[in-house]
């Protein structure tokens, strides 16, 4: 069975090479024929080969995201509505489920860390709610965004880290411990903080109800993430089936979101939309840049500035997708969390496995990784 699969991941390479010829014929050749089906066959090919290498199986989740939005750039009134129904009614309950999930993989014991680890996560949150945000302000306004997109560059990087910041810095041979502490601090500061710099940097471009926006955050995140830590203090051991089922659906989630945001955005991301990239690509990039040498600065150890790069580059796309689609923006303030959430998860993968080679300095840190990794998860 596994030879066979892997002869499937390999013809699933000179599949995803056909479609990549057949695609730039009929590129070049100006053929009527739709390119559409050939572009989401070449992604879907490339997410099965990458299963192959353990190198490229890390991009294999984020390649079928682009599958997904090409197909709704190409075909975008199929994921807008389902007969009567908008489909953007599914974001909000959607995103409920993920950050459920999000606190089931979670613990009590993760907070414990800001006693642990004062400096680090000081560091880290003050860097989280200062860096990215003035980056999105600086950012959107070099770029020269219509004003709801512009203020949707300023929400992404005003918006705390996710759990996807956690595996990246497992990978990296990071401090795990610190990671999980700030992406839980930071998350529980999201209901003032992101208010307060919205208010702040994108009050001129938009209207911000910080009260309001104060709720769905509670609303989207903390209550749920709450419920999922009960949950886990409750039925941790017990529910082995939710633990194996909540990764796939948040994944899937996550995937159905973004296409329909991708959908309904679908016009000003054909005039915008490469601009947006190029943004994002700086936005993330600069993150992790300063985030890493702020802290080797303040002399901290290898581990933590690895740490803490990875939560200030990489933020949480899913919260301010939300905190759009409560805005009733989700096809312009929305546009910016869709396509900055792959694009963090292909260069922090990218980063991870560049550090995964390259050992801390600090060796005897290096060896407990592993350890602290399982006691997270037996917490």
């Amino acid at each position: 069975m596994i030879l066979n699969m892997e002869k499937i991941y390999r013809y699933a390479f000179v599949a995803a090479a056909f479609c990549g010829l057949v695609l730039i014929y009929l590129w070049v050749s100006g053929s009527t024929w739709p390119l559409g089906p050939w572009a989401v066959m070449l992604f879907l090919f490339l997410a099965l080969g990458f299963r192959s290498s353990d190198l490229l199986k890390g991009f294999s989740y984020t390649t079928i995201i682009f599958a997904a939005v090409t197909a709704a750039m190409f075909y975008p009134e199929y994921f807008r509505t389902f007969g009567d129904y908008e489909l953007k009614e599914l974001i909000v309950p959607l995103l409920i489920i993920i950050m459920f999930g999000m606190g089931t993989a979670m613990s009590f014991s993760d907070f414990v860390g800001v006693i642990k680890m004062p400096k680090g996560v000081l560091v880290g949150v003050i860097c989280q709610f200062t860096i990215m945000p003035i980056l999105g302000f600086s950012i959107a306004y070099m770029f020269g965004f219509p004003p709801e997109i512009a203020a949707g560059v300023i929400l992404i990087g005003s918006s705390p880290s996710g759990l996807a910041s956690n595996v990246m810095a497992y990978l990296a041979k990071a401090n795990l411990a610190l990671s999980v502490t700030l992406t839980a601090v930071a998350t529980l500061l999201a209901p003032l903080m992101t208010p307060f710099l919205m208010k702040t940097l994108a009050g001129q471009l938009v209207p911000i109800d910080f009260l309001g926006m104060m709720w769905s955050i509670v609303k989207i995140v903390i209550i749920p993430i709450i419920a999922g830590l009960i949950f886990n203090k409750i039925f941790h051991g017990k529910a082995q089936w939710l633990d194996k089922a909540m990764p796939i659906v948040s994944m899937a989630g996550i995937a159905i979101i973004i296409t329909i945001i991708t959908a309904l955005g679908r016009d000003d991301l054909l005039t915008i939309g490469i601009a947006l990239v190029f943004a994002a690509i700086i936005h993330n990039a600069a993150g992790y840049l300063l985030g890493y040498w702020g802290c080797r600065l303040l002399k901290m150890p290898e581990r933590d500035c690895r740490t803490i790069a990875l939560e200030v580059g990489m933020q949480n796309g899913g919260l301010a997708t939300g905190i759009a689609v409560e805005m009733g923006k989700e096809a312009t303030i929305g546009l910016a969390p869709a396509i900055f959430g792959p694009w963090m998860n292909i260069s922090g993968s990218s980063l991870a496995t560049w550090w995964r080679d390259k050992d801390p300095e600090d060796k005897s840190e290096t060896q407990t990784v592993v350890k602290e990794h399982d006691e997270i998860l037996q917490n």
